[in-house]
């Protein structure tokens, strides 16, 4: 689906600390034939690439910038634990379950790290250390009532809730297929079934269809007008567009809502908290550097 003009998403993790290590285990074993062949990566023409060899590349490519991340992953780790700080795994669920509600569900979030190469441990490890970071720094940010009234009527518009729609859909290439889907679904058939089943939208075919909720101008002019104008619980006729045939179900509706400051302190307070965050970060992790005894050896 073609999609523009998304809703505004409010940051979920106030400081993104990626930290990526390779981990290279040496047998130094007195066997020589299996020293030669554990510590061997790759031949070229029978010419060996080794172990030594690749650590060493990696060091002088990366080794400063890698360590100085560890080095700043155990300054936080060290921090925490000194002021009794405890990240639990129900806060890290907590986090993970906004973020596949920001981003459309369960498979979309799967996807989005598949493509960016992070495991779900990666995931979970570094949603701790921002936890961390975030409830470490919250001292050292001050936001006053004064500022976020200020940041409210100044950005007043970004905080309006548009009228939006939530749904599923099925898409199909021919009208023949849409019209046999659509005959399935009135005798009973489960809408998430066929979309997993038929729908050749690979983004959100294995999530049953689910588009989440989206806004005006998000979606091409023929899709919104059908999704918009069903009501809830109901599902539409074959739908033609650019893209093939589409069969809608609206799940879920929110009716446009002008912005109140109420409603929006905490949202307010995050995106100031968001833009304070990188000058007190920088700010703290040099006061702690000359805090600490550290020494590096490579």
């Amino acid at each position: 689906m073609e999609q523009s003009n998304k809703k505004r998403v409010i940051a979920l993790v106030i400081a993104i600390v990626l930290i990526a290590t390779t981990l290279l285990t040496f047998n130094l074993s007195s066997n020589s034939s299996k020293k030669e062949k554990e510590t061997t990566v790759a031949l070229v023409n029978n010419e060996k690439i080794t172990k030594d060899q690749l650590y060493d590349y990696l060091v002088q490519a990366n080794g400063q910038q890698a360590l100085n991340a560890l080095i700043i992953d155990k300054i936080i780790s060290l921090e925490a634990k000194s002021q009794n700080i405890n990240i639990t795994e129900e806060n890290i669920q907590n986090e993970i379950d906004k973020m596949k509600e920001n981003m459309g569900g369960e498979e979309a979030l799967n996807n989005a790290l598949q493509y960016s190469g992070i495991s779900e441990e990666d995931l979970k490890k570094n949603i701790e250390t921002n936890l961390s970071i975030k409830k470490l720094l919250e001292p050292e940010i001050s936001i006053t009532e004064e500022e976020q009234k200020k940041y409210f009527e100044e950005n007043k518009e970004t905080f309006n809730q548009p009228e939006e729609v939530k749904a599923r859909h099925i898409l199909v290439e021919t009208e023949e297929t849409a019209l046999e889907i659509e005959k399935k679904l009135a005798a009973g058939e489960d809408f998430e079934k066929l979309a997993k089943e038929y729908s050749t939208d690979t983004g959100n075919s294995k999530n049953g269809g689910d588009l989440g909720f989206f806004g005006k101008g998000a979606m091409v002019p023929e899709f919104e007008e059908a999704a918009f104008s069903l009501e809830v619980g109901k599902i539409s006729s074959p739908v033609k567009t650019k893209f093939g045939y589409h069969i809608i179900k609206v799940e879920d509706k929110k009716e446009a809502k002008e912005a109140n400051y109420e409603d929006s302190k905490e949202d307010i307070k995050d995106m100031i908290y968001q833009e304070k965050f990188p000058e007190a970060y920088n700010t703290w992790i040099q006061d702690k550097f000359e805090k600490y005894k550290i020494e590096t050896f490579i």
